[in-house]
């Protein structure tokens, strides 16, 4: 039995869960209203504010799609409550950021400023210069808009200069060494 996919869901006051036939849930909440449809030999079951996920049987995709339909569906009541945030930095000299009406303007290096104009649903804030907070209710549309706004200069091992999720780790690597030639 998968761990996660047992577990009950419970919906929070002021959130409202609907399930169409063809196995669409849409979660309503003070943010956003988010709608997905789920795969159909998952069972969705709503008993009062409480939502269980229940698998057919016991075959593989069926036990590897247990938990994840739970997990989507919990991220949906999650992301109309409280919603989703990633924030990034920016590191190296002259690298910095500026938020012009909705664009997002980078200053990255290049012989060019990078314009990134997000998706509705997506806020960016830039507080700082080097920082750059991406929120939104759907966990997938504010993880891809953060990994688009990284790739435009992911970080270097030699210096770590270039834009990195706040929590990223780069691992450094020594440079050259400078041996003499004879």
């Amino acid at each position: 039995m998968s761990r996660i996919g047992r577990m009950p869901i419970t919906i929070p006051a002021g959130v409202k869960v609907e399930l169409a036939d063809d196995n669409t849930i849409t979660v309503k909440g003070a943010k956003e209203t988010l709608t997905r449809t789920l795969h159909p030999e998952m069972k969705v079951e709503i008993e009062g504010d409480t939502i269980t996920i229940v698998r057919p049987s016991d075959n593989k995709m069926h036990r590897s799609l247990h938990g994840l339909t739970r997990t989507l569906v919990n991220n949906m009541i999650i992301g109309v409550t409280d919603g989703f945030t990633k924030v990034l930095e920016i590191n190296g000299v002259g690298y910095r950021a500026a938020m012009q009406g909705k664009t997002l303007n980078l200053t990255l290096g290049y012989s060019h400023p990078v314009n990134f104009e997000a998706e509705a649903g997506i806020t960016i804030e830039v507080p700082q210069p080097n920082q750059i907070i991406v929120k939104g209710a759907d966990k997938e549309r504010v993880g891809a808009t953060a990994a688009k706004i990284r790739s435009f200069r992911a970080p270097e091992p030699y210096k770590g200069k270039g834009i990195k999720y706040a929590d990223e780790y780069i691992r450094r690597k020594e440079g050259k060494t400078g041996a003499k030639k004879k």
